[in-house]
């Protein structure tokens, strides 16, 4: 195992910590798979409405086990909770609310992400289904959009690089990072460090980023709770 196998966050953390900026009030859909996990770590005190592109607005974190009412489903097909005042409707009255700018807040996993917000989450590989799906709708539509990841791929690949090589699910569309190692934004074209793990040098990370970091100021510690 590597160093960095032992530092780095698990999806847990990092989905905390990408709730920890979600506004009270915001529209938030969550990507399907890893981005689910936010919905788990909502800040006490505030309310955000959470979409799915099925056909649910206003639910909640996952079901207990055994506790699943297998009628109420994310678009990822897993069983989910409602909040009072949650709504139902059609397929394409969702879509409606994601092309008509409603979304404050997407949040989606990615293979890569370009040094100018483009983003690369679909594969026509072995085992995958081959078609983007309404991630293009999403990262075009909302008015912010995050991507939680690992920071390197599971062969130690830079996963943020100068430009995506795989198939583009949006274009100069990603505003915010949450790696496994830090937090990153896309700003002017550029990687900005905002935070980062303090058991790893900036260097170090730079060897795992596939573009150059730039830094204004001073670095913050990206500081999460034990969750696992």
């Amino acid at each position: 195992m590597s160093t960095i196998d032992t530092i780095k966050l698990s999806n847990a953390r990092i989905a905390w910590r990408a709730a920890q900026d979600i506004e009270d009030g915001a529209y938030v859909n969550l990507g399907i798979g890893f981005p689910e996990m936010v919905a788990q770590y909502t800040v006490e005190g505030r309310t955000p409405v959470f979409h799915t592109e099925n056909g649910v607005l206003g639910f909640g974190p996952a079901p207990a086990k055994g506790d699943e009412d297998w009628d109420l489903i994310n678009a990822g097909k897993k069983a989910i909770t409602l909040k009072p005042g949650a709504a139902f409707f059609h397929h394409a009255d969702s879509f409606a609310m994601v092309r008509g700018g409603h979304l404050d807040v997407a949040i989606l996993g990615a293979f890569q992400i370009a040094e100018n917000g483009d983003l690369a989450n679909w594969s026509i590989g072995k085992g995958a289904i081959p078609a983007v799906g309404g991630a293009m709708d999403l990262v075009q539509s909302a008015k912010r959009v995050a991507v939680v990841t690992d920071h390197v791929t599971k062969k130690g690949q830079p996963k943020l690089v100068q430009r995506c090589s795989m198939p583009l699910t949006g274009v100069a569309c990603v505003t915010r990072i949450y790696t496994s190692l830090a937090v990153v934004d896309v700003e002017g074209g550029r990687f900005l460090l905002r935070e980062k793990l303090p058991e790893i040098s900036f260097d170090d990370l730079q060897a795992l980023t596939g573009a150059e970091l730039i830094t204004q100021g001073d670095v913050a510690d990206l500081v999460v709770p034990d969750l696992d």
